[in-house]
């Protein structure tokens, strides 16, 4: 009996002592798990860093605040997305919008904050970090660090041989067409991105997952999101550069564009940033970066990243990669370098993230629309969820404009 009771005492002890080493990895893959609940999915937008490690991105030693417009002019009334006709104020209300900025001839014409946000709050931006890092992976090709987009990824990340990357190069990943097997539905608990998700939040190492991922398709042949691909672009500017993305970012965007906000980057427990949407960062920094991308990379008489870098990173190159239905793509929107490309003739583009985050970019008219939201109901059916209905808005708010 006195056995029994110490074997018990010392089962008891251990469960305790592992309770204790887990117990924030359990809290934060709970965190993870309730993440999108409507009834807190805007807080959580706007405190991972109370959930996460993460680096911060200081603002610019030079902050530059972006110039205003005198007089606002009013939003329309309403626009018009396929038999929809759906009033402005509602639209950004019924998709929980937390930011939102219209800049015109580098002016901002338009800011408004919803849901408790202002101008200095950062939030989570997801998938438009690849954006972010697409114009930090361009810098580096520029300075040579980065020698070729022939190269395959391998050659800057052995961990990727025998994975389904072995062989693929920067130039396919960079365009979603790395052949990588990937299931990116998140109203699916059991998808790639979701089991990503759970395995990010315990801790695991990302470039372990990006090794573990197997081939699809023949690379270069068909435009498939996967947005490990953008996580692997990552682990080759690191290694390219030597620094981390966060030191990268501040070096190369954050000081040069004056960016006026703090904004930090998550980062898994190995210390890597989640490159594939781990940004948090403000409306009015987003607004730079479309910006500096409606002014061919150059900001204020400095080329911060080569025109032609650019000019690359928004033109569909390849059929598999044109906007439309076709059957060598699983979207209809185009795509180039962790850009989107819609169908059109004024040479618009967009960065987007998941529950409704968003840059415009228009150089024919010289606009740039930032959308920031917190919306639940992203992964049903609703309208609401989805690009299109933004690209609608934005080309009503330019006609305005013009």
């Amino acid at each position: 009996m006195k056995l029994f009771l110490k074997v018990l005492l010392g089962l008891l002890l251990l469960l305790l002592l592992a309770a204790v080493c887990y117990y924030p990895k359990l809290q934060r893959v709970n965190q993870v798990m309730h993440f999108f609940d409507r009834e807190i999915i805007v807080d959580n937008f706007r405190s991972t860093d109370k959930m996460m490690t993460y680096r911060k991105i200081p603002a610019a030693d030079q902050p530059s605040p972006l110039p205003e417009a005198r007089t606002t002019p009013p939003l329309p009334a309403s626009f018009t997305y396929g038999s929809l006709t759906m009033a402005v104020p509602a639209y950004l209300d019924s998709s929980y919008t937390t930011g939102f900025l219209i800049l015109d001839n580098d002016t901002i014409r338009h800011e408004q904050y919803f849901r408790g946000h202002t101008a200095e709050t950062p939030q989570i931006v997801w998938s438009v970090s690849k954006s972010f890092l697409s114009a930090l992976f361009g810098i580096a090709v520029a300075e040579g660090k980065v020698e070729s987009l022939e190269q395959t990824v391998d050659e800057y990340c052995p961990v990727l041989l025998g994975s389904g990357y072995e062989g693929v190069r920067i130039k396919d990943v960079l365009q979603m067409s790395s052949g990588v097997a990937f299931n990116e539905d998140y109203a699916d608990f059991w998808s790639d991105i979701n089991q990503w998700g759970r395995g990010f939040a315990w801790g695991a190492s990302q470039d372990a997952f990006a090794a573990g991922l197997e081939r699809e398709k023949e690379p270069g042949t068909f435009n498939h999101y996967v947005s490990i691909n953008t996580h692997v672009l990552g682990m080759v500017l690191v290694r390219a550069t030597g620094q981390n993305i966060a030191q990268y970012a501040k070096e190369k965007l954050w000081n040069p564009l004056g960016m006026e906000h703090d904004s930090y980057w998550l980062t898994d427990d190995y210390g890597m940033e989640m490159a594939l949407g781990g940004l948090n960062t403000t409306v009015r920094n987003c607004a730079r970066l479309g910006s500096l991308y409606e002014h061919k990379g150059n900001w204020q008489g400095t080329q911060i990243i080569p025109e032609s870098w650019v000019a690359a990173s928004v033109t569909p190159d390849a059929p598999h990669l044109q906007p439309g239905v076709r059957p060598s793509s699983a979207h209809t929107l185009g795509y180039g370098y962790q850009w989107w490309v819609p169908d059109g003739d004024e040479g618009e583009f967009l960065a987007v993230g998941v529950y409704n985050q968003f840059i415009y970019v228009n150089p024919a008219t010289h606009t740039v629309i930032v959308k920031h939201s917190a919306n639940p109901g992203f992964t049903t059916s609703s309208p609401l969820g989805t690009t299109e209905m933004f690209l609608a808005l934005c080309r009503e708010i330019v006609k305005g404009l013009g």
